[in-house]
C-alpha cells in the first residue's frame, strides 16, 4: 500500500449501511446505565466543594497563595497559607490550581485541613460548573430512553427539554468557569 491509495481510502465516499447492528437489550441497558453514572457522578463529585464553598462546612478564613507551579499544558499546582478568622495558627494548604501567586481571598479550609476553597459567591458559582455539566450530560438522556423503547408520544417533547437543559447547562458552565478564573 503507497500513499496514493491512503488518499484514495479517505477519498472514497462511504455509503451508510441500513440496519447497522445495535447493542442487544442487555447492551442498552447497560449503555444507558453508564451514560446515567457519568451525569451522576459530577453530582457525587461536587457535593463537597460545593458544601465547603458555600459554608456549610470548613474554617472560614483568608487564604494567601503562595505559589504555583506550572505543570505544563497550561495547568498549575499551586500552594498557599490559610489564616483562620479565629486566629489559629496559618497552615500550609493545596490552593485551586486557576489561582495566581500573590493572590489573597476568603476561603473556607477543608475539614481533612489539607486544601483551601474560594467562599462566597466566586466559590458556589465556581462549585457549580461541574452539577451544571451533569445536567448537560444527562439532558438527552430521556430522549434516547423514549427511542431506545419505540415510545414516539413525548419525543418531541424531550428534544426541546434536552436542548433547553443544555443551552443552561453550557451557560452555568461558562459562569462557574469565569468565575473561577475572576
Amino acid at each position: 500500500m503507497d500513499f496514493s491509495d491512503a488518499v484514495q481510502s479517505f477519498a472514497t465516499p462511504v455509503t451508510p449501511v441500513r440496519g447497522g447492528r445495535r447493542p442487544g437489550p442487555l447492551g442498552t441497558g447497560v449503555l444507558l446505565l453508564c451514560w446515567l453514572g457519568l451525569g451522576v457522578v459530577a453530582f457525587v463529585f461536587s457535593v463537597p466543594d460545593l458544601r465547603l464553598a458555600a459554608g456549610a462546612v470548613g474554617t472560614p478564613g483568608t487564604l494567601t497563595v503562595v505559589s504555583c507551579t506550572p505543570l505544563g499544558h497550561g495547568r498549575y499546582d499551586c500552594r498557599g497559607r490559610f489564616t483562620p478568622d479565629d486566629g489559629g495558627p496559618a497552615v500550609a494548604v493545596d490552593a485551586s490550581p486557576d489561582s495566581r501567586a500573590g493572590d489573597v481571598v476568603r476561603a473556607r479550609l477543608a475539614p481533612e485541613g489539607d486544601r483551601a476553597v474560594p467562599a462566597g459567591t466566586k466559590g458556589v458559582l465556581s462549585a457549580l460548573a461541574v452539577p451544571a455539566l451533569g445536567f448537560g450530560v444527562l439532558a438527552f438522556l430521556p430522549y434516547v430512553v423514549l427511542y431506545t423503547f419505540g415510545v414516539r408520544r413525548g419525543r418531541r417533547t424531550a428534544v426541546v427539554a434536552g436542548c433547553v437543559v443544555t443551552a443552561l447547562s453550557l451557560a452555568g458552565v461558562v459562569v462557574g468557569v469565569a468565575a473561577a478564573v475572576m
